[in-house]
């Protein structure tokens, strides 16, 4: 890498431990958006299966105070059960435009949440969310994101910041861990891309640690606009990511 390029890497690095210290998400949606132009797709995968690990685990003990296992564990069973399946579905499915319709469905949602000023919270009970968790984990193991879902469906019950977190961050990294020992398997790790790894760490830890001491001067009302404006970036970024490429594949 030339000095431009390692120093986007490492900005990209930053941004995303911050986006993650702060919302408890967003890492991947924001890397990705630089990333896949300097390095290759695989390698892009990796990183963020890798540093997911730090964000998500990082979270969850941070979050531990607020952790309620009885709520998570209906959301993981069902995760579990649909990345397989979703990751089965690969083969008839092109993430690409999978990516896309995401995109563009996050971009809708965010811009009606932000012309209301308050959702009336959803009731819901075991059943149903064992079933976002099934959605949220088939969605995964299509796409390889872990959490937008989930973090929706949090905004929908109309927890508090903390609860949110407590779930939805305990959910993604049981879908990280999932997705990194299936790259571990099938040889994606190479010597090239643990090298980008230390190399990166350092920023994302440090933006990591700056996002959670600014999460805490969040109250609620300003936690749900923050989701809410990652989630639109994140549908941006999955529509500039993949949305050319695809134009490009239709013109004769």
């Amino acid at each position: 890498m030339d000095g431009i390029v390692l120093g986007l890497f490492l900005l990209a690095a930053f941004i995303g431990g911050f986006a993650s210290g702060l919302a408890g998400f967003a890492m991947g949606f924001i890397v990705s958006g630089i990333w896949l132009h300097l390095i290759t797709p695989i390698q892009t995968t990796t990183l963020v299966v890798g540093y997911g690990l730090w964000t998500q685990g990082y979270g969850v003990w941070k979050m531990r105070h607020a952790l309620r296992w009885r709520t998570v564990a209906p959301f993981i069973v069902g995760g579990t059960l649909g990345v397989p399946i979703g990751t089965m579905l690969l083969t008839y499915v092109d993430p690409a435009y999978l990516r896309s319709g995401v995109g563009l469905l996050l971009i809708l949602y965010s811009i009606y949440g932000l012309a209301q000023p308050a959702f009336k919270p959803v009731p819901a009970g075991t059943v149903a969310d064992g079933g976002v968790g099934f959605l949220n984990g088939m969605l995964c193991g299509l796409t390889g994101l872990p959490g937008f879902i989930i973090t929706i469906w949090c905004q929908l019950r109309g927890w508090t910041k903390d609860v949110q977190r407590a779930v939805f961050q305990p959910v993604m990294l049981a879908a990280i861990v999932a997705t990194a020992i299936s790259l571990s398997v099938t040889g994606a790790v190479t010597a090239e891309t643990v090298k980008l790894y230390f190399l990166g760490l350092p920023a994302l830890l440090a933006g990591l640690w700056l996002g959670f001491k600014l999460y805490g001067k969040l109250d609620d009302a300003a936690f749900r606009k923050l989701i809410l404006l990652l989630l639109l970036v994140s549908g941006l970024a999955l529509i500039a990511a993949h949305g050319p490429s695809i134009i490009r594949s239709q013109v004769p």
